[in-house]
């Protein structure tokens, strides 16, 4: 039963990092010295990235625009719009800050590491998964920014000017990023030694951010605002959303002629919301904001669509090897 909710160690270790910061939060001058401990974990991790991803996939994958065309449409133009017609039901009954953190996460890029993963175990086009994931994210360190500033920052602070956020995204994700295609001759050899490697960044970096977003919530008082209905409200939300375009994503692309290998890219890349990219971004976004209440629907979103997309990829993985 675990397996098939895609329950692995990863999202049991996400919830006792939540658990952990309710009893245990980190603060104080030892969450500053988390915090920066944090920020060095993110940064390896996107230069680990830059450092896997290969030349060759990189071309491969950027011939097959019309593909990225598609799951750029469903990333940064289906999902916000999808977020702002929800404003006037989820705003009375979840509160300004959790829609906030709804929108904020209709606003990111699509995972790197499940999209690629599931894309593969369904027998997709992993080149183009490859390159559209990762594009993704690059584009969404500029899109993303800009988006909270319009049409949330922006509401609240006028004056808001997502420029100086945009610079320290670039510093923190794309520059390492940058750094380790341009390294990846020297690294990639040490990292197929270290298989793991990247995973365990990829996971660590991102349950150290959760840890440190979650004690600081839960000293401002995190569990006092959201009650157990709230959160109820908010999983029903998020299921809907992914409900929504997870449909869109299966129909869509055969209707405009895809092949079944692009169909399946197209689906896992564009009905995904990246955790590892969205809560540090929400960290350099929303200064001073309630950051617990921000990234909790990302967590959420996120561990739902890791267990849909796990048993549709299983079905999948068995219809392309003729066991159903």
């Amino acid at each position: 039963m675990l397996k098939l909710l895609a329950l692995d160690r990863f999202t049991i270790l996400l919830f006792v990092m939540v658990i952990l910061a309710t009893f245990l939060p980190v603060s104080g001058q030892a969450a500053d010295i988390f915090g920066v401990v944090t920020t060095a974990a993110i940064a390896i991790l996107f230069f680990l990235h830059g450092a896997k991803l290969s030349r060759e996939a990189v071309i491969e994958g950027v011939m097959h625009w019309k593909l990225h065309a598609l799951v750029f449409a469903f990333t940064f133009a289906l999902f916000p719009i999808l977020g702002l017609l929800a404003k006037p039901i989820l705003v009375p009954m979840l509160g300004k800050e959790l829609y906030w953190g709804f929108l904020f996460m209709c606003f990111l890029p699509s995972t790197v590491q499940s999209s690629i993963a599931f894309t593969s175990v369904s027998q997709g086009n992993v080149a183009g998964a490859v390159c559209s994931a990762s594009f993704s994210n690059i584009i969404g360190m500029f899109i993303t920014p800009v988006l909270v500033a319009y049409f949330i920052l922006g509401q609240s602070q006028h004056n808001y000017d997502p420029t100086a956020s945009i610079i320290q995204i670039t510093l923190l994700l794309l520059v390492p990023f940058i750094l380790g295609q341009v390294l990846r001759p020297w690294v990639f050899p040490y990292m197929k030694k270290l298989p793991k490697i990247v995973k365990v960044f990829d996971q660590g970096s991102i349950l150290m951010v959760v840890y440190g977003a979650f004690s600081s919530a839960v000293v401002a008082g995190l569990w006092h605002q959201v009650s157990g209905m709230t959160l109820f409200i908010l999983i029903v939300a998020c299921s809907v959303l992914l409900t929504i375009v997870m449909l869109l994503a299966l129909y869509v692309p055969r209707w405009l002629g895809f092949n079944r290998a692009d169909q399946k890219t197209i689906f896992f890349c564009g009905s995904k919301k990246t955790l590892a990219s969205g809560v540090p971004m929400a960290q350099i976004l929303f200064i001073g904001q309630p950051l617990g209440m921000i990234v909790l629907p990302i967590m959420i979103f996120h561990q739902i669509q890791l267990m849909v997309c796990g048993v549709i990829a299983n079905i999948w993985s068995k219809q392309q090897a003729g066991k159903l």
